[in-house]
């Protein structure tokens, strides 16, 4: 006994078949027999394309994807920064590490 192969459509063929059956000229068992799938197929493929109509017009405006890897340079040189920065404040404080471990032990 012979398997019989399935078809194997593309997206262009789905759509062409999906777009006529949306245009309403022909029913859809018409439309089946000329492009040679089954009836339930052109109806599937019409609901699709209807209910995915929305999403392809959203995508298109969207917000620009945000590079999630940051610039390991960028990010060294904050260090840096702030590493001086609070070396800094430490100093004006006048409070040592020391010192501030004295004052807690006094508390």
């Amino acid at each position: 006994m012979s398997e019989k192969k399935r078809n194997k459509f593309t997206a262009q063929f789905k759509a062409k078949v999906a777009l006529e059956a949306i245009r309403g000229d022909k029913t859809t068992n018409e439309i089946g027999q000329e492009f040679g799938v089954p009836p339930s197929q052109v109806g599937l493929w019409k609901r699709e394309i209807l209910e995915n109509a929305p999403g392809i017009f959203e995508t298109k405006r969207g917000p620009k994807p945000v590079d999630s890897s940051p610039d390991p340079e960028k990010l060294y040189t904050e260090i840096g920064r702030l590493k001086v920065q609070l070396d800094w404040l430490k100093k004006k404080s006048g409070l040592t590490c020391e010192a501030a471990e004295k004052l807690d032990r006094r508390r």
